[in-house]
């Protein structure tokens, strides 16, 4: 049964920003789906 959600986790697609559409550096504290190039705008 770990094994099914260590794969779910690995397959889950690259979390992208919502304004440019950059790849995000995922953060394990962090919910927000803009990067911090954007954010900074």
């Amino acid at each position: 049964m770990l094994e099914n959600v260590v794969e779910f986790f690995k397959n889950l697609p690259d979390k992208v920003c919502v304004q440019c559409g950059d790849k995000m550096e995922e953060q394990s504290e962090c919910y927000g789906n803009t990067c911090d190039k954007c954010n900074s705008l």
